[in-house]
């Protein structure tokens, strides 16, 4: 068969850090191990069965099986205007401020296209999700990672930002409640950001996956919350957590309007719009009532505290996580983040996530979900103790 080389673009992005311990993992379980799974971000519970049905009905309309209005059917904006009042305060018009996505990543990886230049910088925080490292390359732009540290509640200092990035930094990515973290954002943190916004002229986009978890009775802050925030920037919403919508592709884009313009621009050339019958779905989630949510928001804090609580138990010195459904944990003195991984994966047969493919300052962490039931995550910190690992000092190579 004949090899074709790809484009000096394709040949430039790095290979998936994940895809490598997808591997690893899919390894053991072919030995026919039983692996529990903590590495994951695909959420376990099923959609609420209205929405399903919605969708079921709006398949069969006719008016639904051609294509799709560009930039999202005007009862889903109309639905996410009514969505963003109700639930945050903010107003927000159907017609200039809201853009639909086939999934919140279609807008992650379409922002430096449609925003950035060759040579230019989005910042975002070091550790990060990885595809905001990896998306500006496909506009030939670099990424800055702004390091964040625990003891600052895992959010960004402006200050310590180099003058020479500053000089070229024309994006801003956040995310909180955060992926890795946990982390939250608060209501000084985001004024600090449109304030320093409005200084350097930085639009700001704010991934607000996570959006509907925050524990302890805290809620999370949409960033358009925050006086003057829509001036400077958009936020990323998918129905994808909040409504286990993940299989379904859909998630919009909220905020300035010249953003959102660039974006539809970008999306009408780039991609095609989403199946209307979807569109119709994520309407009546958003509109409907909200009862599922309540009750996801409180599994996992139901899962994160028995895993907290567990690992914690057997001496494993861990903080819990404030909102989204990952904890991050701090591993044990002498490990790395891949190496503590790896000892788990092997003698625990417990699946977690290496800081390391979040970013430099990763490498001390682990990541691990909560997306196994009450029942496995119980067995996840009696593993961990059986295999001594925690009783142990690391061998240095």
């Amino acid at each position: 068969m004949a090899e074709f080389i790809p484009s000096r673009l394709v040949q430039s992005l790095p290979a998936n850090y994940f895809t490598r311990m997808d591997q690893k993992i899919d390894s053991v379980v072919k030995q026919g191990i039983d692996v529990i799974h903590l590495h994951t971000g695909s959420p376990d519970q099923p959609t609420p069965m209205p929405i399903i049905e919605t969708m079921n009905e709006a398949a069969q309309l006719h008016k639904n099986q051609g294509y799709p209005p560009a930039g999202g059917k005007m009862t889903l904006k109309k639905a996410v205007s009514i969505f963003y009042q109700r639930e945050y305060g903010v107003s927000i018009d159907p017609e200039t401020e809201v853009t639909v996505f086939d999934g919140a990543t279609i807008a992650i990886s379409a922002l430096p296209q449609a925003m950035l230049n060759p040579g230019e910088v989005m910042l975002t925080t070091d550790p990060a999700y990885p595809l905001y490292y990896v998306c500006p390359q496909l506009a030939g732009a670099d990424t800055y990672g702004i390091p964040v540290h625990a003891k600052d509640g895992f959010l960004p200092d402006y200050r310590t930002i180099p003058d020479h990035v500053l000089q070229k930094a024309r994006l801003l990515m956040l995310n909180y409640p955060n992926n890795p973290t946990g982390a939250m954002a608060t209501k000084d943190f985001f004024a600090e950001t449109v304030r320093f916004s409005k200084e350097r002229h930085i639009p700001v986009v704010h991934d607000f996956a996570y959006a509907a978890f925050g524990f302890d009775g805290k809620r999370p802050l949409s960033f358009l919350q925050t006086p003057g925030a829509k001036e400077q920037g958009i936020e990323i919403y998918t129905l994808s957590k909040t409504y286990n919508m993940a299989g379904f592709r859909i998630g919009f884009a909220v905020g300035n309007a010249s953003i959102i313009r660039a974006l539809s621009r970008f999306h009408d050339i780039d991609h095609s719009d989403v199946p209307s019958a979807i569109q119709d779905a994520a309407a009546a989630a958003l509109l409907g009532s909200q009862k599922s949510v309540q009750n996801l928001c409180a599994l996992y804090e139901r899962r994160r505290n028995i895993l907290v609580s567990g690992i914690r138990a057997i001496g494993w010195d861990v903080q819990a996580p404030k909102g989204s459904f990952f904890c991050w944990f701090r591993v044990p003195d002498g490990y790395t983040s891949e190496t503590f991984a790896d000892t788990l994966l092997r003698r625990a047969h417990v699946a977690v996530a290496p800081g390391a493919g979040f970013g430099t300052h990763g490498d001390q962490f682990v990541r691990a979900g909560l997306l196994e039931p009450e029942a496995r995550l119980r067995e996840a910190a009696e593993r961990i103790k059986a295999s001594g690992i925690l009783d142990e000092i690391p061998i240095q190579n």
